[in-house]
């Protein structure tokens, strides 16, 4: 069985301990999708000078975010890691990547995941954004992943379409227009399964300056394009702006 692949723009991180249109949208997601053997997570919020891949057995939960309320320090995600899988992972990736037992799970991968399957009994293993990497190449190494779909993994990527946190506004509902234009022109890429515009995001200018003043959460997006197949079923979820400057909107490919 080929698993699926999913994006999910992660937002805030109380949206760990939230009920709001968001969580229960990765909630219905969780409920709807196939029990994989693994998950494999490409976060924001592991973004090293590397490629690396936690092979770490078990996994701790990181809180790896500041100022925010006791409730959400409080949350565990205690999944088991998979060194097997990880070190599988590593070989298919190119010849410098390599295995780090330093990490665990970081609010991009548990704040979502414990919506989406919270028992936390399917082990999870993080690959990092390498922050030396050209869109391209990000792209590259999520079409290497894909053998890993046929083995039972679940490719789960996280970040944010839009993310500039230096704009936000927390009095802001939706998402100003840069944002809006940003998010919706690369939506109406993947529809249309022209990952080449996503990964040539630069091409929208200002907006795309605006929206990706860093690639760490943008390069997830392209991790999960990279391990899709051209033509394969697509949903679009949490499509929306939110605070201003952060895009919720996920992709469930496969």
């Amino acid at each position: 069985m080929r698993t699926p692949v999913l994006f999910a723009g992660h937002g805030s991180p109380m949206n760990a301990i939230e009920n709001n249109a968001f969580t229960r949208e990765w909630q219905r997601i969780g409920k709807a999708l196939p029990t994989p053997k693994a998950i494999l997570s490409v976060s924001a919020h592991w973004y090293t000078a590397g490629t690396l891949v936690s092979d770490v057995p078990e996994n701790r939960t990181i809180y790896d975010m500041y100022g925010f309320p006791d409730a959400l320090y409080r949350v565990a995600y205690p999944a088991k890691g998979a060194p097997e899988l990880a070190a599988r992972t590593r070989a298919l990736l190119t010849p410098d990547a390599r295995l780090s037992g330093e990490w665990g799970l970081d609010h991009g991968t548990w704040s979502v995941l414990t919506h989406m399957f919270p028992k936390a009994d399917i082990p999870v293993f993080q690959l990092s954004v390498n922050r030396r990497l050209t869109a391209h190449e990000h792209f590259a190494l999520g079409q290497a992943l894909r053998p890993l779909r046929e083995e039972g993994v679940l490719i789960f990527a996280s970040g944010n379409v839009v993310h500039n946190l230096a704009l936000v506004s927390w009095q802001t509902q939706g998402g100003f227009a840069w944002a809006d234009t940003f998010d919706m022109a690369i939506r109406d890429a993947v529809r249309q399964g022209a990952y080449d515009q996503a990964v040539d995001y630069q091409a929208l200018g200002d907006a795309a300056r605006k929206a990706v003043p860093m690639m760490d959460h943008y390069a997830p997006l392209l991790y999960a394009l990279g391990a899709a197949e051209a033509g394969e079923p697509l949903e679009v979820f949490n499509d929306a702006r939110t605070l201003g400057s952060l895009s919720m909107t996920g992709y469930l490919l496969g």
